[in-house]
């Protein structure tokens, strides 16, 4: 974790009320990691006491720039939209535990509803880089809220889903994970909260649609992996990336906390990302 001066480079409006900005940040374009967040600090003058939260777009250690991409929603990301470019912003990151891939993984799933995109735009970077086939599925609400393709990797294949028909699958994202379960060895999803709820409970009964035995295990294997050790997160099917207000980013507030099943969790330092298994998601989805 640092804290740097990050120069904007250049601020662009890419969907209506969504911005995505660049900044020039080596350090944290070094360090970062798929599924990490920065904790940047707005103007003082504004009023804005509290920093505010934003995944890790892209991260590039060859031109040290890291992107965000966010959608103007309230005061602080309203004076973030501002910001002119060659102004630096106080950022504090990289912060929270990462996307887990298992090594043995050639086919990653990625799920993105609406701004869900920027939780999970940097994994297809590095999911290409190491040579893996990625599928994106992202649900929106219409065509013209459609995350632009051309802003991905062409090595990815783009699968858009929009709740009025607009533009792709006429449904909800959800409904087109049982059409690639079978294809992928992982899958990785950010979004509202129902979405990952779906999400996840599509994803615990896939061994049982792939008609997959349950088998006992061997005398003498070790133990299983704690629930939320990484070495768990990695052998997971789903991971989500979840998104809650923050007040400190560090874990100290506790004011970012969501149930697990073993009790709350935070999901700036057990978290954002986590196996969906360890969230006590609600009986019905």
């Amino acid at each position: 974790m640092r804290l740097v001066a990050a120069e904007l480079v250049e601020s662009r409006q890419i969907l209506p009320g969504q911005w995505l900005q660049s900044f020039h940040a080596p350090e944290l374009a070094s360090g970062s990691r798929a599924g990490q967040f920065v904790h940047v600090r707005t103007g003082d003058y504004s009023g804005l006491v509290l920093r505010r939260p934003f995944s890790i777009n892209t991260a590039d250690p060859a031109t040290g720039i890291v992107t965000l991409h966010f959608r103007t929603v309230g005061r602080g990301t309203e004076w973030m939209a501002r910001v002119r470019e060659g102004e630096n912003l106080d950022m504090l990151g990289p912060l929270g535990r990462p996307f887990e891939v298992d090594p043995r993984s050639h086919h990653l799933l990625l799920v993105a509803g609406g701004l869900g995109m920027a939780g999970i735009r940097m994994l297809a970077d590095e999911a290409v880089r190491d040579g893996r086939q990625v599928t994106i599925l992202f649900g929106a609400l219409s065509a013209s809220h459609v995350y632009p393709s051309n802003l991905l990797p062409d090595e990815v294949e783009y699968v858009v889903a929009t709740d009025d028909g607009s533009l792709g699958h006429h449904s909800l994202v959800t409904e087109l994970l049982p059409d690639y379960e079978a294809w992928a060895d992982q899958a990785f999803a950010c979004g509202p909260y129902p979405m990952l709820a779906r999400l996840a409970q599509l994803a615990a009964g896939r061994r049982a649609r792939m008609g997959v035995a349950k088998l006992g295990r061997k005398r003498g294997a070790g133990r299983a992996d704690p629930l939320g050790s990484t070495a768990a997160r990695r052998k997971a099917f789903l991971q989500v990336s979840m998104e809650q207000t923050m007040g400190c980013a560090v874990g100290a507030c506790l004011g970012c906390s969501v149930i697990g099943v073993e009790g709350p969790v935070r999901v700036c330092r057990e978290g954002p990302v986590f196996a969906a298994e360890e969230i006590a998601w609600p009986a019905s989805a």
